[in-house]
This record gives structure tokens, sequence and C-alpha cells, in this order.
């Protein structure tokens, strides 16, 4: 699996410091610092702070630019592609025959027509997984299509892939693994090799970037920290615009003795350099992993959650990656006495929609009712849903997936048709409450909430009620919001009048969405 053997994830803020107009020097600012391209992303707490100084701080974080963007995503996909499609593995071994990879039939618009009409928004290929065998040219290894009998060594899937996907109006996301076991054979990953300047990019024998005067970098890395820095050079900058680059902590199936120390703060850094716009997930500074590979976010999911160093400009969860709450006050609290800082770090729901990340042609896609209850606990409780779908060894997505996915946003669209609110009578008592006359007594069974999040995540409770014989009724409680929360009622309610109370909360809430529905399901 991508993520099976997933390390503690990371977050780091990296600036590029020009040196020349044409050279970088790249260096991750002091761990205590927040830059102004990234006001209130992440503030510094001590053992010291009382509870009530965790939460107030808390109230003061902000998302970034980018992080606003990428939550209003909601659902984007994931295409696990590669040898491993071919030999039927999840973890390849890094000296698999590249002439395995033979997927004659590659039709990525057919890729992107079908993940346009399952409304997505951004997909993300595997450009490299854990065996290492790359899906474009690369000039730093042999293990890759260009070494494939496949379209005589002239196949470029990450080309074909980028171009479909921006002719369907879906923006680009790139996987890079970092655990590399063809580079480990090659004697590059996990070598003991000592962290040092390295010109990025390193100009190979032959190289056809020479006399063209490339943009050049100076980053500390080990040898294989290096490798990683060209590679992602050569997708940054001849694939772009690339809008997420998502990494795991996977390291290699190696002796623990070998352990690849991650160059992150130089990797971060080069990102942020050559594609400034780009979200970062999930060990990233950007995006966290939620702790699970079902595609199921928390009951109360923070965006703003405690988070501790772990070296080479990264920080990890202070709690466990899986921790069941992740950033109420009590979690703030218990957090203390290892945290170093409050970061907005929202939630990705990762899932399958087979039984494997890679094609096998045993395995069926997951049902519609399937999907629609991991959207509601994922998209519904204030994360994005990462949905994968493994294109098969033709290089199609199978006929049963792409239909499974056109149902799926049928599905929702049904779970959620018009928002009866729209245009409704609207009151705001200036103290947490929002009043919605409907103007008729309309059927409801379905809720949709949402905080503007430009200024934050500060609901903690919540009651929704209707109005009923001159009386309110309570329908519904919860406790976050955040930039979407879902609420389905047990059975429909009619009523006029319908009310929003935010019961506990860290700071003035800034409600942007009160949608009412009734589902036609």
């Amino acid at each position: 699996m991508t993520v099976s053997r997933r390390l503690f994830m990371t977050a780091a803020v990296a600036t590029a410091v020009a040196a020349s107009s044409n050279s970088l020097a790249l260096a991750a600012p002091a761990a205590t610092a927040t830059t102004a391209a990234e006001p209130h992303y992440r503030i510094p707490i001590s053992t010291a702070d009382s509870p009530e100084k965790l939460v107030a701080k808390a109230s003061q974080v902000r998302p970034t630019a980018r992080q606003i963007a990428w939550q209003s995503l909601e659902k984007t996909a994931f295409l696990h592609f590669g040898v491993n499609t071919f030999t039927g593995l999840e973890w390849g071994t890094g000296d698999e025959e590249p002439n395995v990879f033979q997927p004659t039939g590659l039709d990525t618009d057919q890729w992107a027509r079908a993940l346009r009409d399952g409304g997505f928004k951004l997909a993300i290929l595997t450009v490299k997984h854990h065996d290492g065998f790359v899906l474009y040219p690369s000039r730093y290894t042999k293990h890759g299509v260009a070494s494939s009998s496949w379209r005589e060594g002239r196949g470029d899937v990450l080309r074909s892939f980028a171009d479909s996907m921006r002719k369907y109006g879906i923006k680009v996301g790139v996987y890079i693994s970092p655990a590399d076991e063809n580079q480990y054979l090659d004697g590059v990953y996990a070598n003991g090799s000592k962290r040092s300047a390295r010109t990025i990019p390193t100009l190979v024998d032959g190289d056809d970037r020479a006399g063209s005067d490339p943009r050049t970098f100076t980053l500390d890395a080990t040898d294989y920290g290096a490798h990683m820095l060209n590679q992602l050079y050569e997708v940054l900058t001849e694939y772009g615009p690339v809008d997420e680059v998502w990494f795991d902590g996977a390291q290699g199936r190696i002796p623990p003795e070998k352990v690849e120390t991650y160059d992150w703060d130089s990797w971060y850094a080069v990102i942020r350099a050559l594609a400034p716009g780009a979200t970062m997930a999930v060990r990233g500074p950007d995006v966290r992993w939620v702790g699970n590979e079902g595609g199921l976010a928390r009951e109360d999911e923070w965006s703003v959650v405690p988070v501790k160093d772990s070296g080479n400009g990264s920080v990890d969860y202070a709690l466990r990656y899986d921790a069941p709450d992740q950033g109420s006050r009590d979690a703030l609290a218990q957090s203390r006495s290892v945290a170093q800082y409050l970061q907005w770090w929202p939630a990705e729901c990762d899932v399958s929609i087979r039984p494997g990340w890679f094609y096998h042609a045993d395995q069926q896609p997951k049902s519609v009712d399937q999907l629609a209850d991991i959207w509601f606990r994922s998209v519904g409780r204030n994360s994005v849903l990462l949905l994968n779908i493994p294109p098969d060894t033709d290089g199609l997505l199978p006929s049963a997936d792409v239909a499974r996915l056109k149902e799926f946003r049928e599905r929702i669209d049904r779970e959620l048709p018009e928002d009866l609110a729209h245009g409704a009578r609207v009151r705001d008592d200036g103290e947490g409450t929002r009043t919605v006359d409907l103007r008729t007594a309309r059927e409801v069974d379905r809720i949709r909430l949402a905080e503007d999040i430009r200024h934050g995540q500060q609901v903690e409770q919540f009651v929704v009620e209707a109005k009923s014989g001159g009386a309110w009724t309570e329908v519904a409680r919860a406790g976050t919001i955040g930039a979407s929360r879902v609420l389905v009622l047990p059975a429909p309610v009619t009523a006029r009048e319908w009310r929003l109370r935010i019961t506990q909360t860290r700071t003035g809430p800034h409600i942007a969405r009160f949608g009412l529905y009734r589902s036609r399901v």
C-alpha cells in the first residue's frame, strides 16, 4: 500500500532566499518563526501556557491561501499506476524488469473524463512508488518508462496525464515516494552519506540542459536526498504547473540500521520555490494524514492541532497520529508537555475504491452506499476525501470503476440537492445564533454547515433547532464545524423556521453556510 508503512507525519515551512537572479541558496526558517507568507499558520506554545491560553492561541491560528483553496476541493483523486499494476504487487521490489510495463491502450483522456464526470477537481499520479520505477523519462535512473519497450522507450505517462487533466479542467498532483527500493539496490538510498551542500539540478553526461543556464539551487542533502531533489526539479520544471505534491513517510524494506533520514527541509524548500502554489501533503506542511486508510475522519475533526519538532525542518503530531482527539480543549491540554506549536494542519482522508491501491483483476469497486458513507464521514467532517482509482493493465480506468464514480457523484447530488435556505430570510443576532425563515414549511433531512475558515476554526459545540407549534425543538447537535460539516437527520423534519445556535466557541464564530436540504435518495 502507499501508506501502509507511513511514519509520523511532518509539517514545516521552508522559504527560498535568493542568492542571484538565477541561483538560489535555500534554507528553512527558524523553527519558532512564522514567515510573512504564512501569517498565523503556526503559533509557538510552551509548557507555561495555561489551558485557557492554549485555547486562546488556537483561536488565532489561520490557514494559508493554499490551504483554504485545498479544503475547498472537498474530493480529490489518486491514481496508483506503475510496475505493480503488472506484477500484482502492492509494494514492489526495485529490481523489476522494465519491459513488464506495457500499458498498450493507455488513454489518460479517458481517466480525465471519468474524473470530471465523477466531480473531481484534482488528481494525483504515482509518478514514483516505493519500487523506484518512474513514469517519465528521468535523467537520474534507468528504472522507468524509458527502459521499457513500451512506445519504443519514448513513453511518458506523466506528460500524458498532466496534459489530459488540464484539458478537462482538473488540477495536477504528483506523488513521488520517499522510499526507493531501486536506489537502495543501487547503493544510493540509506547508504549512510552525510548531508552536504548539493547543486540542483546536478547535470549528467549528455544532459540536454547543459549550456541553457538552468535555474540552480544549493541545498543540504544526503546522496539520496539529492537524487530526490533532482527528480523533483525535473517534475516541477518540465511538467508544471503542479498543484499538489504528495509524500508519505514510508521507509524502504531494508534492515533497520539502514534507515534513510529524509531531507524534508530541502525538499520543501525547492517545492516552495518552483511551485509556490502547490499544496504539500500528507507528510508536508500543508495537509496531514487523518490516521487511517478507510477514508474516515473523526466525529470532531480539528484543523488546528498541536505539533512538535522532528528534525530536518519538519514536525510531527504531538499526540499519536491516530489519536481519537487531535484538537479539542482536552487534547490541547494533554499535549502541552510535548507540543511546541499549534498549527493549521487539516486532515486528508485517503481510501481506495478497491481493496488494493493498485489494480488487481479479481477485485471490485466499493458500492455506492459505501462511497456515500465515506463521503459523509470525510467531507462531512471537515476533511478532504482522497479516493484512489487504479488504472488497469491496458492503461484504462476499469469500466466498473468509471460507472461507480458517476453513480457516486449522482448519489451525493441526490443527498444534497437544492439548498432550501437559498433566498430565505436570514437573521443573525450577533451572539452566535442564526435564524432562517423558509417562508413556508418544508421537509428537511440534511443540514450542511461551514465556518469562514479565513477566520480560523472556532466552533466547539452547536445545536440546530426547528420551530414547531410556536416552540423551538432541537433536531441535531454536534461539536466542530470547520470548513464543512454535514448532518443526516434520522427522519425528515417539517418546519418553516430553523435556527443554528453556537453553544461553545473559542472566539466569535464566522458562519459561512447554514444549508437545509431534503434528500432524494
